[in-house]
């Protein structure tokens, strides 16, 4: 349409549809970017296109009322903006008013008629951006403190405080109401939606917390920028760090209770380039999935996992990035060989859980208490069956080695990409291969991969070539079904809820120690793991699509190609 009212070229049309497909967005957008057309001309265009008014956003002041009929998810996908509401009918600024997907979301959503206007994109990112996410976040926090009267006198408070204040005068300030009751809130939220983690991050001219819910992170709030000094010292104080020392990272526990749910937090505090970024890390044992036969292990994996972890001696090893379940799935096979007969003992760093029966020690590397000295000290205590959190070194890995050699069951962690790469790692320390083959009984590698939502799934329309590029055999691209969720208020308008583990689990059997005792690479272990059975990460991954549990992006997301 550009290009037939000569306001652009057709040189000028495929260069942004060059652009557009290396960088993603909207075509307008690229249009503008590449200076072939102004933001303004654009809107002007698409307003007489369309037969619909075009505003100017910087122009409106937006009730904030109007601003809360829609949730800050749905404005930022479908890049709008709530404008005004008159009787039964919402004014949406939109970018592309073309768009009736949004439209009829929003008309679904709210229960009024629809009006769009078109305007530009820069103005709705920053209205989103500054008011919106502002308003929909913080008014939302600002309502839930009960005690402070308005929005002004928290802001005074707020107001009052200077970058650099003294030790004493940010005491009282964290002890005051609003502050407490800000930090219980974020808390509680976080608990409350399923999030992992809470990140609490200072920039030059913004604030800004959000949740890694379901591994992935969600913008929150916004809180005002001079807030940050006495949130942060309150949290220190919770997690009973030092509130004077703000030029060294800090590490920190903060135990909660929350109904009559208890849960840890662990307190990580860093200094950035404007300030404390504090993460969180919600460790809450109501959510801790003990059983073995619900974490999405398949049949055959389960089985050799299950033979692997009571036997009597020998190394199980756990890998994946971190935040992948691997302690999870360590503390399930513990609790799974928990019994009155064995003495189970463990060197963390840190405890996560406490687990009933299990002789758990936090390591403590500023003191000598290190993964290494602790292993030592537990072949002294009679055990039969040892956990490491880590093997990060190769004193580590030997003592682990040995102790597994000499009648005791091993578990521990390593970071590596998949199972067959673990014994190049173990090599790569310094491990000899003949101690490797002799000592390793079993690699899990493992990914965490979001559910879809069982409130809004629908099957999604893929071609059979995308199907095949994937990894699915052609008899399987005939007959896969792919799922997607469609997004609703259920799981926030993402699609996901929940997780589900994909496993690769490999056996060390007779084939595999003859090729580690070879030197064999982590290739041909890996072809020959496959021959004897070993479903990939990704083949993992596609079963999950084939039953309906994961989506094709999801598993793309989370596993490499075979």
């Amino acid at each position: 349409m550009l290009v037939n009212a000569n306001l652009i070229t057709e040189d000028q049309l495929m260069k942004a549809l060059e652009q557009q497909k290396k960088e993603g967005g909207r075509l307008g957008s690229s249009l503008v970017t590449l200076g072939f057309i102004s933001e303004e001309r654009l809107v002007a265009f698409l307003s007489k296109q369309y037969g619909i008014p075009a505003i100017n956003l910087t122009d409106y002041e937006i009730d904030e009322a109007v601003v809360r009929l829609i949730p800050a998810e749905v404005a930022q996908k479908y890049q709008i903006m709530p404008v005004a509401r008159v009787g039964a009918t919402l004014t949406i600024a939109m970018v592309d008013p073309s768009n009736v997907f949004a439209i009829d979301d929003i008309k679904f959503m709210t229960g009024y008629n629809v009006e769009p206007v078109v305007a530009a994109e820069s103005a709705i990112r920053e209205v989103i951006a500054n008011s919106y996410e502002q308003s929909d976040a913080l008014q939302n926090v600002i309502d839930s403190l009960q005690g402070v009267s308005n929005e002004a006198e928290f802001m005074d408070f707020v107001q009052d405080e200077e970058d650099d204040v003294d030790i004493s005068s940010l005491k009282k300030q964290v002890d005051d109401a609003p502050v407490v009751k800000l930090v219980n809130l974020i808390l509680a939220e976080a608990i409350n939606r399923g999030a992992s983690d809470i990140h609490i991050e200072p920039y030059e001219k913004k604030y800004r917390v959000r949740y890694r819910v379901d591994g992935v992170l969600y913008d929150i709030m916004q809180p005002p920028l001079k807030l940050k000094n006495a949130l942060s010292s309150r949290l220190k104080i919770m997690s009973e760090l030092d509130i004077a020392e703000r030029r060294l990272p800090q590490d920190g526990r903060i135990k909660l209770k929350l109904g009559k749910r208890a849960v840890d937090l662990r307190v990580s505090v860093l200094p950035c380039l404007f300030g404390e970024k504090i993460v969180l890390r919600i460790l809450d044992k109501g959510n801790l999935q003990l059983d073995l036969t619900k974490l999405g292990f398949e049949e055959k994996a389960l089985a050799d996992f299950r033979e692997a972890i009571t036997s009597p001696f020998g190394m199980v090893l756990v890998t994946g990035p971190t935040g992948s379940g691997k302690t999870t799935s360590l503390y399930s096979a513990l609790s799974t060989v928990n019994d009155v007969g064995v003495n189970i003992m463990t060197a963390e760093d840190p405890v996560e859980y406490n687990l009933h029966g299990i002789n758990q020690v936090q390591v403590r590397e500023e003191i000598g208490l290190t993964f290494a000295s602790a292993l030592r000290s537990f072949l002294r205590q009679d055990p039969d069956i040892i956990m490491v959190g880590e093997i990060r070194d190769f004193e580590t890995a030997e003592i682990g080695v040995k102790a597994a050699l000499t009648g005791h069951l091993v578990l521990s962690t390593l970071h590596t990409n998949d199972a067959p790469g673990t014994i190049s790692r173990l090599l790569n320390m310094g491990i000899e291969p003949f101690l490797v083959a002799s000592s390793v009984v079993l690699i899990l590698a493992q990914r965490l991969a979001r559910k879809i939502c069982k409130e809004c799934i629908e099957e999604e329309s893929v071609p059979k070539q995308a199907l095949l590029n994937v990894g699915f055999t052609e008899e399987e691209a005939a007959i896969v079904k792919p799922m997607k969720g469609k997004g609703c208020s259920t799981c926030g308008n993402t699609g996901y809820k929940g997780r589900v583990a994909l496993y690769e689990v490999m056996p060390v059997k007779e084939d595999l120690r003859e090729l580690i005792l070879e030197g064999a690479s982590a290739t041909e272990i890996k072809r020959t793991a496959i021959r004897l059975g070993m479903n990939t990460l990704r083949r993992a991954g596609l079963n999950k699509i084939k039953e309906g549990v994961t989506s094709i992006e999801e598993v793309l997301r989370v596993t490499f190609g075979d």
